[in-house]
């Protein structure tokens, strides 16, 4: 049994939400009464998971967005409080991966692509949503990061080099808009059973998920359901003063 939240009448934006951690925040949000407006670079699938929430009673718009594109973005959030008239929280979730390579081996293009949605997309996100925050004077961000962002990841370097520049923007948001009643935080979950992570150990083939699994000090990986449901708490407004928090969701990985 799972701890009961109420986001009733609450206006909750979630990007990459057509599958992984932002498709099952989608629908555990909705079951806790939000209005949700959810977006992802697939359109198509990202409006599925908004009919689907209002088949089952729910409220959700839905929208094709890059978060690396800052007039999208704009569009977005706009398209949100224009349908909503506000916007209490900001979970901004979307991100993608490169190729596990040495640092070396790596070029420009995957710099560009991998930090362009993993950091930039989370700055214009935080840039739109909290200029309607600040406008209301209340407001709640969440950013996804990752173990990555408090660790170095040997082959993943840029992908960690994204991550924890959204702990840094986290931090430093936290302390410019506390006093504005607007909390701003991220979760740094290790790898966990999404599409990302599974479409990944598919391609690196052999033992890769055996070694992930003895990696960690809890010798699996972790359940999607687990991080969303921190996600849940760390927007709660049971929550209401954890502010500039960075919370590893790792099996104990940062611990080591």
């Amino acid at each position: 049994m799972h701890t009961s939240y109420d986001f009733s009448n609450q206006v909750v934006l979630i990007t990459g939400a057509a599958s992984g951690f932002g498709e099952l925040a989608a629908q555990r949000f909705a079951q806790a009464g939000a209005k949700l407006a959810l977006s992802d670079i697939n359109a198509e699938a990202v409006q599925a998971v908004a009919d689907k929430i209002k088949t089952k009673g729910g409220e959700a718009t839905a929208m094709g967005c890059d978060v690396s594109s800052n007039e999208q973005v704009k569009a977005f959030v706009s398209a949100c409080v224009e349908h909503y008239g506000r916007l209490d929280i900001g979970i901004n979730n979307a991100g993608i991966s490169h190729p596990k390579k040495r640092l070396h081996q790596l070029d420009e293009a995957h710099w560009d692509q991998t930090n362009g949605v993993n950091q930039k997309g989370v700055f214009l996100c935080m840039k739109y949503e909290l200029t309607q925050m600040v406008e209301q004077g209340a407001g709640v961000i969440l950013n996804v990061a990752s173990a990555a962002g408090l660790m170095g990841s040997p082959f993943l370097s840029l992908y960690a080099s994204g991550k924890h520049g959204v702990v840094g923007l986290t931090k430093s948001a936290a302390l410019e808009y506390g006093k504005m009643n607007i909390r701003v935080n991220a979760i740094c979950p290790a790898f966990a059973k999404t599409p990302l992570v599974e479409n990944s150990l598919k391609a690196a083939g052999g033992k890769s998920r055996e070694n992930l699994m003895a990696g960690n000090p809890m010798k699996r990986l972790g359940e999607v359901e687990e991080i969303v449901q921190a996600m849940l708490w760390a927007c709660s407004k049971d929550n209401s003063f954890m502010n500039g928090a960075v919370v590893p969701l790792d099996g104990g990985l940062a611990a080591s």
